[in-house]
């Protein structure tokens, strides 16, 4: 039995979103075990009249929520009866339960995981891994997207490599995945010296398939499994993507409704614009993991419906049964150790 943990405050949806996808994630997986960490009036409220089987749903009270607003070390600090805290702090105490899934604060759940949790031997410092959808039917990761907005050095920008690409190979199947350096440019000449440095290094680590650079035009094409980022790059270059990909869905629908013609073809091409929403639609394809963290962190996005949320755990769930943190353990322990940067 997998046991997960669900924290079922801090989103948008909550607690609605989290119960529903943790009944969903119940039906799909047998030898799944949730712990829903929250307000048990609530919680119990949203459970009523809904199907499911009680022996393998625990609810642990936690009254208090972290808004997004509050600062994460005194939300840590501070809120040990929130529903966030109570999950961190059971995922470490307690052996049996392997992992968590939060849709609230950012912040707070990377500062409570490092404090709290810890790191996977020999790991500089985690990393958070979403995952984007390519036009080749594929998913591409990008590590990291805003757990370390500065990055002091190129052997940390490796590990990224590592988790990233062990992440993508066995949880998602994907054979030998193509590693690529985000850069200004194709050439290993290109960038800073960080990235020149790392670019050498990502080229002699055998264990991952190292393409080279990539220019962020290139992400979604389909080259790529994995891309190797600072936070603070990663996370432009998501939320870029994404942005881009809802603001042309918008002109798309106002252009459609400016002229008879256009509605009448639209009309014709209805499924294929129905697809291609879904296909861009982030809600299915789960969260982004926190790699490099002792136990199993998956963060939902803060406006995560039920489906979403069946993913995040669904991930969670994945990353457990393939041992992806004892593998990455054995993989970054054949390099050498350095000090946390």
């Amino acid at each position: 039995m997998i046991k997960i943990l669900i924290d079922c405050h801090g989103g948008d949806h909550c607690p609605e979103a989290p119960v529903s996808g943790a009944l969903a994630a119940l039906s799909t997986f047998p030898d799944l075990h949730l712990i829903l960490t929250g307000d048990e009036s609530l919680l119990r409220k949203e459970l009523e009249g809904k199907a499911y089987d009680a022996s393998r749903l625990e609810i642990v009270h936690a009254p208090q929520v972290i808004g997004c607003e509050e600062k994460p070390t005194d939300a840590v600090r501070l809120k040990r009866d929130s529903s966030m805290m109570k999950a961190i702090i059971l995922l470490r105490d307690r052996e049996d339960i392997a992992g968590m899934v939060s849709v609230g604060s950012t912040g707070a759940l990377v500062t409570g995981a490092l404090v709290r949790l810890g790191r996977i031997p020999g790991v500089i410092r985690p990393a958070f891994c979403p995952l984007l959808p390519t036009m080749d039917g594929g998913i591409v990761g990008i590590c990291d997207s805003g757990a370390n907005v500065e990055v002091g050095s190129a052997q940390l920008l490796r590990q990224f490599g590592i988790m990233a690409s062990l992440y993508l190979e066995h949880v998602y199947g994907v054979e030998s995945p193509r590693v690529a350096l985000l850069n200004v440019g194709k050439e290993p000449e290109k960038g800073d010296v960080l990235h020149q440095e790392a670019y050498q290094l990502l080229s002699q680590t055998p264990s991952i398939h190292f393409v080279g650079n990539m220019e962020s035009r290139d992400l979604l094409s389909g080259k790529y499994h994995v891309v190797v980022a600072d936070g603070f790059s990663g996370n432009v270059l998501v939320k870029t993507t994404e942005g881009t990909a809802l603001e042309l869905l918008k002109k798309i629908k106002k252009d459609i409704y400016s002229r008879n013609l256009y509605k009448l073809g639209a009309l014709l091409m209805k499924r294929m614009f129905k697809e291609q929403k879904e296909f861009m639609n982030y809600q299915n394809y789960g969260g982004s993991v926190l790699l490099g963290t002792s136990k199993v962190v998956v963060k939902g996005h803060g406006s995560s419906k039920a489906i979403a949320v069946t993913k995040c755990i669904e991930q969670a769930y994945k990353m457990q049964l393939n041992q992806l943190s004892a593998k990455i353990e054995q993989e970054i322990s054949k390099y050498e150790h350095y000090d946390d940067v």
